[in-house]
């Protein structure tokens, strides 16, 4: 069943919740919501089995968390914040988050912003050079277009830099209208990737101490390796991993075994060896 939980500025934020034990939010990428993505649905079900809370939550704009544009990372984290009260009890508990593709950049945005983190576990965070000027530069051509209400402009340009036949496919594809139609929650994406090249990695990150895994697939892009490894050459406690997946996809079972291990620190009960 569906609940709901009020951000700062009054917005509803819509998000299912499944399972008991240690909380984790699952931050969906550029065009993910509950309605939208099965593949994360099935995932936090599995997830919760091996003895989470997971909270799947439609990102503001998207699904039935509906807002109007501008749509912003600081925004993004405030409803972030108000589903971490929502999940714990007092001042000193924490929540793990899982980000898919940018949700793994606005992931560390919240926690380098005093979100109460315990662990973080990212797939295939697309960050360009540390250092550089291309997200600042896509983030304000992307806000153009959100301006202009150009939507079916906004996803073709969110998408430029990704695999033709990913664009192609995506624009043949009944899917397309719901991309179109979710086009202003986009910004928060590429304000989150943009920020990790507003300054030096290990200063943007030097807040965040939790211990952090960065997932790769098997078969993906250069700039995914590359992410990854930047990570954690900045953090403190970051390790990089493989994942059998490719063309930034992954299987629900596999990603929630990996996720699972990592947060417990061992393999799940339910996949260890017996005797």
């Amino acid at each position: 069943m569906t609940e709901y939980v009020t951000s700062a500025d009054g917005t509803r934020i819509a998000f299912d919740r499944e399972g008991s034990g240690p909380p984790v939010i699952l931050i969906g990428g550029a065009m993910q919501f509950r309605a939208f993505d099965p593949a994360t649905v099935e995932m936090a079900h599995l997830l919760a089995g091996h003895g989470f809370t997971v909270v799947n939550y439609d990102r503001r704009g998207r699904g039935e968390s509906p807002a109007d544009a501008p749509i912003t990372l600081a925004q993004t984290i405030d409803d972030l914040r108000a589903l971490t009260d929502d999940l714990t009890e007092g001042a000193d508990d924490a929540v793990a988050l899982f980000g898919n593709s940018s949700g793994g950049s606005i992931a560390l945005a919240a926690a380098a912003a005093g979100l109460p983190v315990s662990k973080l576990v990212f797939f295939e965070i697309p960050l360009d050079d540390e250092g550089g000027s291309e997200g600042a530069e896509y983030l304000a051509g992307l806000r153009e277009y959100i301006a202009a209400r150009d939507h079916d402009g906004a996803v073709e340009y969110y998408m430029r830099d990704m695999p033709r036949e990913w664009l192609d496919g995506a624009k043949q594809s009944p899917a397309w209208a719901t991309m179109v139609d979710i086009a202003p929650s986009l910004e928060p994406d590429a304000e989150s990737l943009a920020w990790t090249q507003s300054a030096p990695r290990a200063e943007l990150w030097r807040r965040i101490t939790a211990p952090t895994l960065a997932l790769v697939g098997e078969e993906t892009l250069p700039i995914m390796t590359s992410a990854a490894a930047s990570v954690v050459a900045s953090m403190p406690n970051a390790q990089a991993g493989t994942v059998p997946a490719a063309d930034h996809r992954w299987e629900p079972r596999t990603l929630a075994l990996a996720i699972a291990e990592f947060l417990v620190g061992e393999p799940p009960a339910d996949q260890r060896p017996t005797e």
